[in-house]
């Protein structure tokens, strides 16, 4: 679980509160909800399929539950795999534990004997879905953090009109005020504060997650090679930061 999402969100929301000398009372509106909460979720309903609208929500969700592996931990258990299977033949890959579900994947493959070629192939393939599923979430989030503000400005003609329609009622022009006022709040917040943060984290999200499948699948060709699990640290060194390579070359030597 990543706690830095949840913790900004928690902190941001939580500064906000304050801001409102601890009464959130006068800034929840009911209508302004509906209008903006409820209308953005099913225009961006609108512009996709129910099993593409429910993925997109489980992908936007990575970026609370879903944790990325460093890339050293990976490197550092390809040569571990490495070196069982130069030692005892691929077959003793079988039943290894492996956390890292496209790294198994891949061991899979080998385990059965498949051809380079077509291991290569099916992780690349894998590695495409995975990207697609990803660009599909951000997509998402793009089209909520485009929608809310302009949902916001319909709430704010919705209340300027029934504002303006019963001028002659002053009891009528406090609640309409405040649909026209709390709907901008509200676009405003979905967008800058939930839906930009969301879709920064993904996109890093995304690229971390690319570069440990690229990383994963040089890694597993080489192991199909059967060269020498000492130099797969040297192949895969260029996936790790500069900060993480002198521990790597600690650990290799």
């Amino acid at each position: 679980m990543d706690i830095a999402t949840i913790t900004g969100f928690v902190a941001t929301f939580g500064l906000i509160y304050m801001s409102l000398g601890g009464d959130p009372g006068p800034f929840i509106d009911m209508p302004s909800i509906y209008i903006v909460v409820l209308g953005t979720l099913t225009a961006v309903l609108a512009r996709s399929s129910f099993p593409e609208f429910i993925g997109s929500i489980g992908v936007a969700l990575k970026t609370v539950k879903f944790k990325i592996d460093a890339p050293e931990a990976l490197i550092e258990k390809l040569v571990e795999l490495g070196t069982i299977a130069r030692k005892d033949g691929m077959i003793a890959l079988e039943g290894q534990d492996i956390a890292n579900k496209f790294m198994a994947s891949g061991i899979r493959m080998l385990v059965d004997g498949s051809e380079p070629a077509m291991i290569r192939a099916t992780l690349e393939r894998e590695m495409d879905m995975i990207k697609k599923r990803n660009t599909e979430g951000m997509a998402f989030i793009a089209s909520a953090q485009e929608i809310a503000p302009a949902m916001g400005m319909i709430g704010t003609l919705v209340g300027l009109v029934l504002m303006l329609g019963n001028m002659s009622d002053p009891k009528s022009i406090g609640p309409a005020m405040a649909v026209a006022l709390l709907t901008t709040l509200y676009g405003a917040i979905i967008a800058n504060v939930i839906c930009i943060p969301l879709n920064q984290k993904l996109a890093k999200l995304d690229l971390a997650e690319s570069l440990n499948h690229e990383l994963i699948i040089e890694g597993v060709m080489f192991i199909q090679s059967g060269a020498n699990p000492r130099m797969l640290p040297d192949l895969l060194m260029p996936f790790v930061s500069p900060k993480a390579r002198a521990k790597l070359e600690a650990s290799a030597t």
